[in-house]
């Protein structure tokens, strides 16, 4: 691949902007507005059906008939497409790979439909195929393709132009663990050379350990944003205390009586979990709490606060749906 620097600040690259999709009088999405900036890698997150795959089919151009506008580069979309397709490659949940190409001929097909000049495709392909790992498959028929190799090709074939943007649908979808692995690598690599890249998954550990933003989108609304820390920080749930005690079975009494203490939980029968409200004063009631240790003379031997996970944050927003 070309080597591009690694870009991250806060300019605007692509924008979305009061956008609302309906089919056959059912709002699919609904008056949804973000930004994402220049070097970002903004994980789109949602339960199936939820609208990610409209939202990145109106950004690539495959729906036109749309509410509210999408800019690149602070132009509008819909006002200079065949200049946005040269700077963005597209990685559909389906890629119409025919099943009887090769590797390499469904890769010249793609490329040749893309504008390419034959010379500097060869090059190209020859290029994704060493990035994607897939060198030696590259005379192996479609039809013969693992999951993951297939995954590996859409993902090759969206780079043949090479993109500024790149935009991944359900990327990870029917990958074993080794090659979702492989695969974010990718991703994190791609990112690393300052290309941005908006990727949309319905598992949320596809997205947290490569995204630097995450936009969780519900029934046709975005209804948080934020990049993972303040997810899990401005979103109240309780932090947890754990508490390991020395002696097993002989954890401290009566710690659900102190205020702000929501309930206790045994992790183990030396380990407690204190659940906290989630307006606890943390240091107030983290005092209360060592004090009456202390009284009972209870042998700790370690005492640390856990956060919610992301993965809690999460199911929270959706179950509740807040706005």
């Amino acid at each position: 691949m070309a080597q591009q620097k690694k870009v991250s600040n806060n300019e605007a690259l692509i924008t979305f902007q009061n956008i609302s999709k309906s089919y056959n009088n059912s709002l699919v999405l609904n008056n949804i507005s973000f930004t994402i900036n220049k070097g970002d890698v903004f994980g789109y997150i949602g339960p199936n059906g939820a609208g990610k795959t409209t939202t990145i089919k109106i950004l690539v151009g495959l729906i036109r008939d749309y509410i509210g506008k999408v800019y690149i580069e602070g132009k509008d979309i819909s006002n200079v497409r065949q200049e946005i397709y040269k700077i963005l490659g597209y990685h559909p949940q389906e890629a119409g790979f025919q099943n009887w190409r090769t590797v390499e001929h469904a890769l010249r097909t793609f490329g040749r439909l893309s504008g390419l000049k034959p010379d500097h495709l060869e090059l190209k392909i020859t290029e994704v195929l060493k990035f994607v790992n897939l060198e030696e498959a590259r005379n192996k028929k479609i039809i013969h393709l693992s999951g993951g190799m297939l995954q590996k090709l859409r993902l090759g074939q969206a780079l043949l132009n090479d993109p500024q943007i790149l935009v991944l649908d359900e990327p990870f979808t029917g990958l074993d663990p080794s090659s979702r692995y492989q695969v974010k690598n990718l991703i994190k690599s791609l990112s690393l050379r300052g290309i941005t890249i908006f990727f949309s998954s319905h598992i949320l550990s596809d997205i947290q350990d490569i995204s630097n933003k995450i936009g969780i989108l519900n029934k046709g609304r975005l209804i948080k944003i934020g990049d993972p820390n303040e997810l899990q920080s401005e979103f109240l749930i309780g932090n947890i205390i754990e508490i390991v005690y020395n002696e097993v079975g002989n954890p401290c009494q009566n710690l659900e009586q102190i205020d702000e203490v929501e309930k206790i939980e045994l992790g183990a029968p030396n380990i407690q979990f204190i659940h906290l409200e989630a307006n606890a004063d943390l240091d107030n009631t983290i005092q209360k709490i060592l004090r009456s240790i202390a009284d009972q003379k209870c042998k700790m031997r370690n005492f640390q606060i856990l956060k919610p996970s992301l993965e809690e944050v999460y199911l929270k927003y959706i179950e509740g749906d807040i706005k």
